[in-house]
């Protein structure tokens, strides 16, 4: 693995000052970092009911469609999310970074911790 001599991997205080607001959970910017597996953060809790039982029609993607700054009017909501890969869920975002969305997504049975790359949705639609 190649380690760029530059970047200073393990100091929390240089990418604190060379990405205010964006340090912490590995992925996620912004997230905070906790011991062992990635996770929720504290105090954030996963909708204690399922989503709404239909799965809605597809608008035409556009470009604004997997902006982040439109995605985050969807914060704490159920969205239906389409990925570029084919793949549609149920998810209810919590945390909207520069191309990152943090949240929850319906398995089918229960809600559990989920983030991706906002580049790869296709469209979205909340509720």
């Amino acid at each position: 693995m190649y380690m760029d001599p530059m970047y200073h991997y393990e100091d929390q205080a240089f990418l604190e000052r060379q990405f205010p607001g964006l340090s912490g959970f590995p992925g996620i910017p912004g997230m905070p970092q906790f011991p062992g597996q990635p996770g929720p953060p504290p105090g954030s809790q996963a909708p204690t009911a399922p989503p709404p039982a239909f799965i809605p029609h597809q608008q035409s993607a556009s470009t604004f469609a997997v902006d982040p700054g439109a995605i985050s009017f969807c914060l704490f909501r159920n969205t239906f999310i389409w990925l570029n890969n084919g793949a549609s869920f149920w998810y209810y975002p919590i945390f909207v970074g520069p191309r990152s969305v943090a949240g929850f997504r319906w398995n089918g049975r229960f809600w559990t911790f989920f983030g991706i790359d906002t580049r790869q949705i296709n469209s979205f639609s909340c509720f």
